[in-house]
């Protein structure tokens, strides 16, 4: 799914025009984006939290030559399913 779907979706189920869902959308995507940025976890119960996770520094390969290559740490998004997304999966 698409964010031009989410829009049209919740457009269609909340009676919003599409420029008030792209605007909802917005706002709340942003603020997911700026908690992860600050360090916060954002949980929404029964789908899912996100986070970040630092990845240590490590040693890999480059697969064209296989020349050692130095991989700096860094910080990743994490995603972790909530109970219902898990159960609602597990059903398929």
């Amino acid at each position: 799914m698409t964010k031009a779907e989410i829009v049209k979706v919740l457009a269609e189920k909340v009676g919003l025009s599409r420029r008030e869902a792209v605007q909802v959308l917005g706002v709340v995507l942003d603020g997911v984006v700026a908690a992860i940025l600050a360090g916060e976890k954002v949980e929404l119960r029964g789908f899912g939290s996100f986070r970040t996770r630092a990845r240590q520094a490590r040693t890999g390969r480059n697969p064209r030559t296989g020349a050692r290559v130095s991989v700096p740490s860094k910080i990743v998004p994490y995603f972790k399913p909530g109970k219902q997304l898990r159960e609602a999966l597990g059903r398929k």
